[in-house]
């Protein structure tokens, strides 16, 4: 269920207002191919908004030009202009670049937001599997899941980066008891209504730990969440942005949540 060409859904689910989200920091050698690989899905409805955190490497100024062109392309096709990029002054973390973008794709009229890597490791093509899946089931997630059946990792991986990535999730889970196979995962898609009773401004995490904040508060608002499998890749070119502060936080988080939870009781 990974892959599903947007020909295959319902005209109507085509043009759903689905807004992807894709933060942004020295991603200028990435964002060109993945934004022209997301814009190419052919969702009539699909809106894309970059959020750059004022990249050293040009990457805003970029994500600028790229929008110009696409933005004027679709003019003269009669369509209206699909890209927008939002400005930060800082670089403050994945988890508050998400929730900026999240805000003001609420605030433009999206029905689901994307949440999607800018380095070409999530697989674009899952988009309107997962879209579909949503309007199918009700869900109020959809996650791109590495570790349900079907769902795979490149196979360059080490083996110590496999062994760490399947820990963080046994580890989470252990804590948290949410259910998720692949609960650290960044890329999905999330429903309107989900995202405004989460109430975004209250979401603590500020690097990847913010992942697992979402999904664990969605799952104890009884929310439904689904997994689909997808098959993710290395990078195109850059490098990670997982330092070691922000492996700290993605352990202390889990605790943390677990700590609140049982106060407010």
């Amino acid at each position: 269920m990974s892959e599903t060409s947007p020909t295959e859904l319902p005209a109507a689910w085509r043009s759903t207002a689905i807004t992807v989200v894709i933060p942004t920091y020295n991603e200028a050698d990435n964002l060109p191919g993945v934004i022209a690989a997301v814009t190419g899905i052919g969702l009539d409805g699909l809106s894309i908004l970059v959020v750059d955190d004022n990249s050293p490497d040009g990457t805003g100024k970029l994500a600028d030009e790229l929008a110009e062109g696409y933005n004027k392309t679709q003019a003269e096709g009669d369509r209206p202009g699909r890209m927008n990029v939002l400005h930060r002054a800082e670089k403050d973390g994945l988890g508050r670049a998400y929730i900026a973008g999240m805000t003001q794709a609420l605030e433009d009229g999206a029905e689901y937001v994307v949440q999607m890597d800018a380095d070409g490791s999530h697989p674009y093509t899952a988009i309107p599997a997962m879209l579909g899946a949503a309007l199918a089931t009700g869900a109020d997630v959809v996650t791109g899941s590495r570790y349900v059946s079907g769902g795979s990792v490149d196979a360059d991986w080490s083996w110590r980066r496999k062994a760490l990535s399947a820990f963080a999730n046994f580890y989470v889970n252990r804590i948290l008891r949410t259910r998720i196979r692949d609960v650290t995962s960044g890329f999905n898609l999330w429903h309107r209504a989900t995202l405004e009773a989460l109430d975004l401004k209250t979401i603590k995490g500020s690097s990847y730990s913010f992942q697992v904040e979402m999904k664990y508060r969605a799952s104890q608002d009884d929310r439904v969440l689904l997994e689909i499998p997808i098959h993710f890749v290395e990078r195109a070119a850059g490098s990670s942005k997982m330092t070691l502060a922000v492996q700290l936080e993605s352990a202390w988080r889990p605790w943390r949540l677990l700590f609140t939870k049982k106060t407010k009781k």
